[in-house]
């Protein structure tokens, strides 16, 4: 792994539990020098940019490995059930590893983050709409609202699991549980 990669890597650990970490303890962190940080990122807000994009990356990767498109493309009710299920476990375990990347300002709201996470949430809500025509999931709802709980969900898995309020081995079953046993046909 690269030096470039280690800060990284300890920025999101140390981020997840102490979202206003400055440089040095990042750093510290690494198991490198302030300096060498700032050689990689002149700022912390370049160093959140960074973490932002490599967390769009994991989610387009996360829905593109549970076969979002083919299940949207599709129509058919088990696929896209199928898809929902592995997309979800893949949500999880990204909000583990990236959950700073979820509700820091400087990570979510840059322009081109930005732009990308709403290209990426339209993906995402197409699958909603998809599992809504096909009967898998409530159409009383807007398919938006059901991103946004899905997102709701994330953020509070990756809380719990940062107070030690859930097990790691549970978390996929909670979060699935929680959207889809709330979000089924009635």
């Amino acid at each position: 792994m690269s030096t470039r990669d280690t800060v990284l890597a300890a920025a999101q650990r140390l981020l997840a539990t102490d979202p206003t970490a400055p440089m040095a303890q990042i750093a510290a962190a690494a198991g490198v020098g302030r300096a060498t940080v700032h050689r990689h990122f002149a700022s912390r807000e370049d160093l959140l940019h960074e973490i932002g994009r490599r967390s769009l990356d994991r989610w387009a990767e996360s829905m593109a490995e549970a076969g979002l498109a083919a299940a949207v493309a599709s129509a058919d009710p088990a696929q896209i059930r199928a898809c929902l299920d592995d997309m979800i476990g893949r949500f999880v375990v990204d909000a583990d590893e990236y959950g700073i990347a979820l509700t820091d300002p400087t990570v979510v709201n840059g322009p081109a983050l930005r732009e990308r996470a709403d290209e990426l949430f339209a993906e995402e809500v197409a699958l909603y709409a998809a599992a809504q025509a096909a009967g898998v999931l409530r159409s009383d709802v807007p398919a938006r609202w059901l991103g946004h709980s899905l997102f709701g969900l994330l953020v509070a898995v990756r809380d719990a699991l940062v107070a030690g309020d859930i097990a790691t081995r549970d978390a996929q079953d909670l979060v699935r549980s929680m959207f889809l046993q709330g979000g089924v046909v009635r």
